[in-house]
């Protein structure tokens, strides 16, 4: 049966839900929903930024980040939604987030102007395999009395690996954002209903998802969107199974060469015991004279 709703972690719809000017009050609930502000008000608007670009991108006009914006204070919120696992993609995270701080800077910029960097992934694999928490937040702390010296830089990540709560489960506006995320592409009417509660804004970005309100060319771009990410797995999936077959292979060569060195170890401690010079059998072996 066809699903009503499509999936947000596609990289077309998640930026169709989160990256537009028509929806931005979805995105500025879903920041102030999932981050934690200690002593700063909750956002109450956002601008969006063009996405970072590196120089080696920039001539393809690829994006770096998915979303990038900035609240009225001058914060700035890099907001990505990351599928496939990747290899140091905290460091990516930081990366990002050290590229968004340093663009504030203009020719007569001064560094008490720069202003604050939130990161905030949601993953679709597990990040941090020893934290048992499926969203945990990261500041710099000192590391003697852990005060929070330095401010500009904060970390919200959310692994849906490790979410598995179910509708009847949900307890929290984060629950139900992460639910969103892991599960709306198999979500009925009759569920959603029961999920939304008095939430307005978690059923708008639903709505956001329903395949028919999407015109021709947004379904054929999601699908390609769905397409690559398909192709980008398939083609791991081929290095990973040309890489074990590979392994084998030296595994099996290597295994024949220490089964050759073994045996003709054994001969050569057998010559020894017939009392033959050990010149002789290093000749007939092969072997040094130090290998038995």
């Amino acid at each position: 049966m066809l699903s009503k709703f499509l999936d947000p972690k596609n990289d077309f719809a998640f930026k169709k839900i989160f990256g537009t000017e028509r929806n931005k009050d979805i995105l500025i609930h879903f920041l102030n929903d999932m981050i934690v502000f200690k002593e700063k008000a909750p956002i109450k608007e956002v601008s969006f930024l063009k996405t970072i670009q590196d120089p080696e991108t920039a001539a393809k006009k690829t994006s770096i980040v998915d979303i990038l914006c900035e609240d009225t204070e001058g914060n700035r919120y890099i907001v990505e939604m990351q599928v496939a696992k990747e290899k140091g993609f905290e460091k990516r995270a930081q990366y990002y987030a050290a590229k968004a701080y340093i663009s504030q800077m203009n020719v007569e910029g001064k560094y008490h102007n720069l202003k604050e960097i939130i990161f905030l992934a949601i993953t679709n694999f597990t990040m941090f395999p020893n934290k048992r928490a499926f969203k945990s937040d990261h500041v710099i702390l000192d590391r003697e009395n852990h005060d929070h010296d330095l401010q500009d830089f904060s970390f919200t990540f959310i692994e849906l690996e490790k979410f598995h709560k179910t509708i009847a489960e949900l307890t929290n506006i984060v629950d139900k954002w992460t639910y969103f995320f892991k599960h709306a592409g198999e979500t009925s009417e009759q569920e959603l209903s029961q999920l939304v509660g008095n939430d307005l804004v978690i059923e708008r970005a639903y709505e956001e998802l329903n395949r028919f309100s999407w015109n021709d060319a947004e379904i054929l771009t999601y699908d390609q969107s769905q397409k690559y990410e398909w192709d980008q797995k398939a083609i791991l999936e081929q290095k990973y199974d040309e890489g074990m077959e590979k392994g084998r292979e030296e595994g099996r060569e290597e295994g024949i060469k220490k089964g050759v060195s073994t045996a003709k170890i054994a001969i050569a401690q057998a010559m020894l015991l017939q009392g033959l010079d050990r010149k002789i059998i290093s000749k007939v072996t092969g072997l040094s004279e130090q290998d038995f």
